[in-house]
């Protein structure tokens, strides 16, 4: 997989060199590329912001700059590209999203500043994605976590494969609890099961766990995930073990 990051702070990227990321990229399995679109700016202040036609507070980010450096990152990168613009009006990201941005050849994100875009720079755009409802000071942090998120499903990344099938939101619902030794720390001790040796017993109580702590924690989400027969047997269990509490 290929990425390429458009941003006028491109040193704030330097943290992807470090942990799964940065071996991901020793190994060629992801390759990343800052490019600083104030380098494309055509003006002698180097500015990449102006104010806003008909009035407004703050500044906006210039479509110039920014057409210009994808100019440049497709002559360097010819292809299909999946443009992904950081905005606070764009579609929530979630696990399913980034499964979906994982299997692209070529990821490209755009990280804005000040109070916006000039509207003409989503030309360019596949993608309008915010992580949540809430204001940063730019793109930069949602881009690295939707790239630590997206890394996580391309082969080769995660030294156990089984490791992103499991955690939480990776099949619609919370991840179970989980214990290492020893097994008993200061008299809290490990849930018997779990020492059996007893697979099946093991995957039920799993999965039990996972649809109680989503129903206690994240019950929305029980609300969007598609359950299976066996998972909607256990959760009656559950909300009937609840009721009689």
């Amino acid at each position: 997989m290929d990425i390429t990051i458009l941003s006028i702070f491109p040193r704030m990227f330097q943290s992807l060199d470090e942990s799964l990321i940065g071996k991901a990229q020793e190994k060629d399995l992801v390759n990343i590329d800052v490019v600083d679109f104030r380098d494309f700016t055509t003006n002698k202040q180097n500015h990449v912001d102006d104010s806003p036609y008909g009035g407004g507070a703050g500044m906006l980010l210039q479509a110039q700059p920014i057409y210009d450096a994808m100019d440049y990152v497709e002559k360097q990168k010819p292809g299909k590209k999946r443009v992904i613009l950081l905005d606070p009006a764009g579609k929530t990201f979630n696990t399913s999203m980034a499964r979906d941005f994982a299997k692209e050849d070529q990821l490209v994100f755009i990280c804005g500043h000040y109070e916006g875009f000039d509207e003409r720079i989503k030309d360019l755009v596949t993608d309008e994605v915010s992580i949540g409802d809430y204001i940063l000071t730019g793109g930069e942090l949602p881009t690295m976590s939707m790239i630590d998120a997206t890394l996580r499903f391309v082969p080769g990344v995660l030294g156990n494969s089984v490791s992103a099938e499991d955690e939480s939101f990776s099949n619609g619902l919370l991840e179970y609890p989980q214990y290492s030794r020893p097994a008993d720390f200061r008299g809290k001790e490990v849930p018997e099961v779990l020492t059996s040796g007893d697979h099946e017993k093991i995957r039920i109580w799993r999965l039990k766990e996972s649809l109680r702590k989503t129903l206690e924690r994240r019950p929305d989400l029980l609300d969007t995930v598609e359950l299976s027969n066996e998972e909607k047997h256990f959760l009656r269990e559950i909300k009937s073990e609840n009721s009689l509490h």
